[in-house]
């Protein structure tokens, strides 16, 4: 079965989707990148050292003939920050793909939903692919559809926390009204959680600090891409529903059962 993800028409297999920054070394970033079986990886613009041309930046450690770039507006506080940089982005990589993204609070790290919308909005008219990273907003996500943005990219808990998904029941009223596909973002600390987010309906996942800040980054990026492939299996196969009582797994009509003697 033809199972791949669709993103404005761009074909992808892989639906785990991973982050770039907070590696200990450049050589643990790319093996884990490797492990992780990704095809697409997210990169932040603003973090990289554009002041001096002459020297690497992380782009240049990443084999982009094997990867798709996206980059991202992460350090963002505005909508007109985001717009810059994603111009920017633009010229420096001449990618039109962008993650928005929006965050003027430093301490819990939660994006701006009007600067959100008001810089997809205008993306989407300059011509865009716009993946916009939200809050677990219904109402949100609908008008980020409206608007002609690629996908919508709900937290499941602030970014890095690491406490896997505390917006499930708002990602499952996403994911029952969604006309894009829904990439949950943020907050994953555990192959499990991926596995829970793609059971639920989940297109597509994005994982960062859990992969990078593990003991073993590869090996985690490899746990994380069993546990993707496993709840989208599991998710396409159809879980049985939950009930109230037990349910006998072998039948109990007919069964021989040992008669009374006196």
């Amino acid at each position: 079965m033809d199972d791949a993800l669709v993103i404005a028409g761009k074909r992808i297999r892989s639906r785990l989707f991973v982050g770039t920054g907070k590696y200990r070394t450049v050589e643990e970033m790319q093996s884990a990148l490797e492990a992780s079986g990704a095809e697409i990886v997210t990169v932040a613009i603003r973090r990289l050292n554009l002041d001096k041309p002459n020297e690497k930046t992380l782009l240049d450690y990443i084999n982009w003939d094997k990867y798709t770039l996206l980059p991202n507006t992460a350090g963002c506080r505005t909508a007109q920050e985001a717009l810059f940089t994603a111009r920017l982005a633009r010229e420096l990589t001449g990618s039109t793909w962008v993650k928005l993204e929006v965050i003027p609070d430093p301490k819990y790290l939660l994006p701006d939903p009007i600067a959100t919308l008001e810089a997809a909005q205008a993306l989407v008219k300059e011509g865009f692919t716009v993946l916009p990273y939200i809050h677990a907003d219904p109402v949100l996500a609908r008008r980020l559809q409206e608007v002609g943005c690629a996908t919508v990219m709900p937290l499941g808990s602030p970014i890095g926390s690491g406490q896997g998904i505390l917006t499930a029941e708002e990602i499952k009223i996403i994911l029952e009204h969604a006309t894009v596909p829904v990439v949950v973002d943020a907050g994953l600390g555990a192959p499990s959680d991926a596995a829970l987010a793609m059971e639920m309906g989940a297109d597509a996942v994005l994982v960062n600090t859990a992969i990078a800040k593990a003991g073993d980054p590869a090996m985690m990026a490899e746990a994380f891409r069993l546990g993707v492939e496993a709840g989208r299996k599991a998710y396409l196969s159809g879980r049985i529903p939950r009930k109230a009582y037990a349910e006998a797994s072998s039948p109990v009509e007919g069964v021989a059962r040992p008669t009374r003697t006196s």
